[in-house]
């Protein structure tokens, strides 16, 4: 992470300065205002956690029955123990789960919101690019991740921090995760679209396109460079293999 953040710093120090153009950073693309809400799973340790998801089970288990009615009085004894290990540490394990499909509407709108004063701004973004097919309307496509390997190696970011790229046929990525800075008109549109990376279909969902009018791009580090023209090789050769497909929801 700490190279990533390097990289894109040192992409925006090689770029001109151009007044029309504002500089954003990743985080200037979130909507500062649904990241505040409450969230009581974020103080427990990992311990407790595991405790309450182990509770969690225990309790389906009770409710789908099936089991011997001595089986069923050894689930009631270890729930029962279970809750009274965590109400001794502070913790009310059943309003806590009542609580996680709350909380989880919460997450998702913290990672979806976008932020609206950027839409429609021409911006400058540096991060690190994904080849992706071409839309339906032959438009050569692409994304934009804060930090390298994700969507492959790591799971994708949340939607507003990942950017849909529409680039223009002057010029396409030769590489999986080549440092770029791209510059263009900024737009809130979410896109969900499934696509082969290279470990596999994963689901694309973006907060934002970007039409871009021009790249500014920056070769991978040499320790890196052979795998990533490796992984470039092979995303670029399912695409072709699967005539760029891709489905939209």
């Amino acid at each position: 992470m700490r190279l990533s953040f390097v990289v894109i710093a040192a992409c925006f120090l090689a770029l001109p300065v151009h007044s029309e153009v504002t500089r954003v950073e990743w985080s200037d693309l979130i909507d500062e205002s649904a990241q505040d809400y409450e969230d009581p799973f974020v103080e427990l340790t990992d311990k407790q956690l595991n405790t309450l998801r182990k509770l969690v089970r225990l309790q389906a288990l009770l409710e789908k029955g099936g089991a011997t009615p001595e089986q069923l009085d050894q689930i009631q004894v270890d729930i029962e123990a279970i809750e009274a290990t965590l109400a001794e540490e502070g913790i009310d394990a059943n309003w806590l789960i009542s609580q996680r499909w709350v909380v989880m509407e919460r997450r998702e709108k913290a990672g979806t919101a976008a932020n609206v004063d950027i839409d429609g701004v021409t911006v400058s973004l540096g991060g690190f690019v994904i080849p992706a097919p071409r839309d339906k309307d032959g438009s050569q496509m692409a994304y934009i991740v804060p930090e390298r390997g994700m969507c492959s190696h790591v799971p994708p970011p949340p939607p507003n921090q990942m950017v849909r790229l529409r680039l223009s046929d002057s010029w396409r990525p030769s590489t999986v995760y080549e440092p770029i800075v791209v510059t263009g008109q900024i737009r809130i549109d979410p896109t969900q679209k499934e696509m082969l990376v290279v470990d596999g279909p994963v689901l694309m969902k973006a907060a934002f396109t970007l039409e871009v009018d021009d790249v500014q791009i920056f070769g991978p580090t040499k320790t890196s460079e052979e795998a990533t023209t490796n992984r470039a090789s092979v995303l670029m050769g399912r695409i072709k293999a699967t005539g760029g497909a891709i489905k939209d929801e």
